[in-house]
């Protein structure tokens, strides 16, 4: 479906893309994940044609899920941020866009309709784009890159800034068009949404860390977590103990990430005694997630 060779891009001093080997298969859902400035966006900019890249090569074998099309004319794409017409309503940029696209306004008419439906926008046609919330700002942008009704959807950071259940509700929407046979190519700064993907790459300075699985990448996660109540509210309190890899607090509990559980629960436990607090540690060994892969792996902990 998508395969990069070697693909590099520099803009002066900078290399925002240095020699990445990417394979999206057919009918996946592929994720970018990694550090702002990672590459992410240059990359999906040279995958569809958007900036001409200074090595390598971009190769695109799009199955045409609903005409027998092929090439660029079927790859969708979503940018980052949205950059549509906010003085014309919801139909009016859509007609504008499908009509950059050559297709005929009684085409448009009748995908718009089947798209809008599908998005829950079809009552929302006659509105002004300004005037809609950020979710329906995102789900017209997606619905403008589906009106062509491509095999092939890339789409940069499609949710950031969207409330949790908009979100929601349009990962929902990306799952129906996978069913129906779509690749989508899908970068997120969350990474509940990067567990959702059957496959996903960590980018760092331009290159592609690694790229597995979710359930791969978290069973090759070489720490153990904890999940740890001490009973008071002290946030900082397990903070600079070698014995732990990471800790952070949330609400009334910590999240320790750890090598060694029986030195970090002792660690711990000393530390209490030290603040009064002896015999207040309860604790309990939890799954580890795709944010202690991220974080690990921002951290040049690769594994």
């Amino acid at each position: 479906m998508i395969k990069t060779e070697n693909l590099g891009k520099s803009f002066g001093p900078v290399i925002a893309v240095n020699e990445v080997n990417l394979h999206v298969p057919a009918g996946d859902i592929y994720g970018l994940v990694g550090p702002d400035g990672a590459g992410k966006t240059t990359l999906m900019r040279m995958i569809c044609g958007l900036i001409v890249p200074d090595q390598g090569k971009v190769l695109l074998n799009i199955p045409a899920v609903y005409e027998k099309r092929s090439g660029r004319d079927m790859l969708g794409y979503m940018p980052q941020r949205f950059g549509l017409y906010g003085d014309l309503t919801i139909m009016e940029n859509i007609n504008f866009f499908g009509a950059l696209y050559k297709i005929n306004r009684s085409t448009i008419k009748e995908r718009a309709e089947e798209i809008l439906e599908m998005t829950g926008l079809l009552p929302f046609k006659d509105r002004l784009a300004d005037n809609l919330s950020g979710g329906m700002k995102q789900k017209l942008a997606l619905t403008c890159a589906l009106v062509t009704r491509p095999g092939l959807l890339v789409l940069d950071e499609p949710t950031y800034g969207v409330d949790p259940g908009s979100r929601k509700e349009f990962w929902r929407l990306l799952y129906r068009l996978n069913s129906e046979g779509m690749t989508i190519l899908v970068s997120t700064p969350y990474m509940d949404e990067a567990e959702l993907c059957a496959k996903v790459a960590f980018m760092d300075r331009g290159k592609v860390v690694v790229a597995d699985s979710p359930a791969r990448l978290k069973s090759n996660f070489p720490y153990r977590v904890l999940e740890v109540r001490v009973g008071v509210r002290l946030p900082d309190i397990f903070n600079g103990l070698p014995q732990l890899v990471d800790v952070s607090y949330y609400g009334d509990k910590y999240r320790v990430v750890v090598e060694d559980v029986q030195a970090a629960r002792q660690a711990m436990e000393n530390r209490l005694v030290t603040c009064g607090l002896e015999g207040g540690l309860r604790w309990s060994e939890v799954n580890s997630t795709m944010e202690d892969v991220f974080i690990a792996l921002a951290e040049k902990e690769v594994f």
